[in-house]
């Protein structure tokens, strides 16, 4: 009896836990002790799911904590983990039963501390400056006077207010303010946004496209400034078509939009006075511009006058010009009279010389010998040929004649010969030749009869032979010349005979 209530195995009545349960209670017990805490040490291993989930070590010389940042929480980190980044984290540990794990959720990361964040400040310079974007050549120049300004910077702060105030000293300008937060986790994605924002707008459009854009803050320590010390910011300051000056901090603050703007100036102040030149120096620059050019072209003028002084001097005058042609010209007017009568006089004796010659004798003897070579020439020029060649040509027409007449006289009688068998045919064809055959063609008034039923409903009947035509049934016989057209198919034989031979019946055709 005392075997039955003893336990033999010592321990054997302690509670069984199923493996769902156990890990249940392990959760509870590290939630419940460690509801939220903060651990420091670096960051190893980091990777980042395609779901967005992000997972990485937080480790020291001896141990390794697996954290987990999820995908809605990853954006809202001041610092993204990186490895060998130097870190506090803040979250709470959990177990992760499926595998018997416990890793923690990590909402916060801060650097550890100011040394952490220079040497992260330095990877990403050695890294955005291997890709280039620290390269001078990639640098846009400033407009010189720019209509609209965009900034970028907090619209509360004395940065603002210091940047207005020295362009309206300097020269008046547009300013389009772009409101962001200058520090803390929603610093580095709204100054990205707004860069982007800016470059975004369409020139002339109702909200106007800046010409300069100048990202601004006032001083403060390196945590301050991390902000602007973010990837994304350098890349998007480095993606702006617009050119940016970077004016973040005092002259000894240094972030990496610094290196990656277009001009970098040491103070919001400063930027604004690269922005813009002084209106009244640049006022004075032109009145002295003016004035120089006024000068030079003064200057000019008398300098072209005086050569062109010194080139008329040079110049004979017009009434030396003309003298030697006034001479020559009195000269020439004094020889013109007796130039003209001497003309005419050697004329006049020419004139009489030639008309001495003109005799109606010497005229006569040449129209004589002129008819002479004419009746020779006639005599030469002979008509036979002419009348040979017009002989040749009415033979030949003859020829030509001739056979037109016999072609024409046997085309004639082809058409002839042809006609009259076409004659033939047709009288052979018609009904007349069929009733020369003995066969009739029956009548009933002008309704032909063509069977018995017809004839005997006939009152009187007219039977057309060859000769004539005979009327029975009505009045008494008679024969008519002309008989009346049929058609020669329903000719019937007066007599019944019994049918020719071809021979004697002749052909039709």
């Amino acid at each position: 009896m005392s075997d039955l209530l003893d336990d033999p195995t010592p321990g054997q009545n302690a509670p069984e836990f199923s493996v769902s349960e156990i890990s249940g209670e392990v959760k509870r017990t590290l939630e419940g002790t460690f509801g939220r805490i903060r651990v420091k040490g670096e960051v190893g291993r980091v990777f980042k799911a395609r779901s967005g989930h992000l997972y990485y070590d937080i480790k020291d010389d001896r141990s390794v904590l697996a954290c987990t940042t999820w995908k809605g929480q990853v954006s809202k980190l001041a610092v993204v983990p990186e490895e060998g980044l130097e870190v506090v984290v803040t979250g709470r540990l959990t177990a992760f039963g499926a595998q018997s794990k416990y890793n923690m959720n990590v909402e916060e990361v801060a650097v550890a501390g100011q040394g952490a964040l220079m040497a992260l400040l330095e990877k990403r310079k050695t890294q955005l400056q291997s890709e280039g974007l620290f390269a001078p050549e990639r640098k846009k120049p400033l407009p010189y006077l720019p209509q609209i300004i965009g900034v970028v910077t907090s619209p509360s702060g004395a940065v603002i207010r210091d940047i207005l105030h020295r362009l309206r000293d300097r020269f008046p300008r547009k300013v389009l303010v772009w409101p962001v937060a200058v520090q803390g986790s929603n610093c580095a994605p709204e100054v990205a946004r707004a860069i982007d924002g800016f470059n975004s707008l369409s020139p002339g459009g109702a909200l106007p496209r800046p010409d300069l854009i100048i990202v601004a803050r006032g001083g403060g320590s390196i945590e301050d400034l991390w902000g602007f010390n973010e990837e994304a910011v350098a890349r998007a300051v480095a993606a702006s078509d617009i050119p940016l000056i970077s004016a973040v901090g005092h002259e000894t603050d240094t972030t990496l939009i610094d290196y990656v703007s277009d001009l970098r100036a040491p103070t919001p102040t400063a930027a604004a006075e690269h922005a813009v030149p002084v209106r009244l120096e640049l006022l004075g620059w032109v009145e002295n511009q003016s004035a120089r050019m006024a000068h030079a072209t003064t200057r000019a003028v008398q300098l072209r006058r005086q050569r062109l002084g010194d080139l008329a001097r040079a110049l004979p005058k017009p009434d030396t010009l003309l003298e030697s042609p006034r001479q020559r010209l009195d000269r020439v007017s004094d020889r013109l009279p007796n130039a003209l009568i001497a003309g005419v006089q050697k004329r006049k004796l020419t004139l009489s010389d030639r008309a001495a010659s003109l005799r109606p004798t010497t005229l006569r003897g040449l129209v004589e010998r002129r008819r002479d070579r004419l009746n020779n020439l006639a005599s030469r020029l002979s008509l036979r040929p002419i009348e040979q060649d017009a002989r040749r040509k009415r033979d030949a027409l003859d020829q030509i004649a001739n056979r037109l007449d016999a072609a024409q006289a046997a085309r004639i009688q082809r058409q002839r010969d042809r006609l009259m068998a076409t004659g033939r045919q047709l009288e052979i064809l018609s009904y007349k030749a069929t009733l020369s055959r003995g066969y009739a063609v029956v009548r009933d008034g002008k309704t032909l009869v063509t069977d018995t039923a017809g004839a005997k409903a006939a009152q009187a009947l007219s039977i057309e032979f060859a000769d004539g035509i005979t009327e029975i049934g009505g009045a008494s016989s008679a024969e008519t010349k002309a008989p009346a057209p049929s058609n020669p198919a329903t000719a019937k034989p007066a007599n019944p005979k019994p049918p020719k031979t071809p021979g004697e019946q002749g052909s039709l055709f």
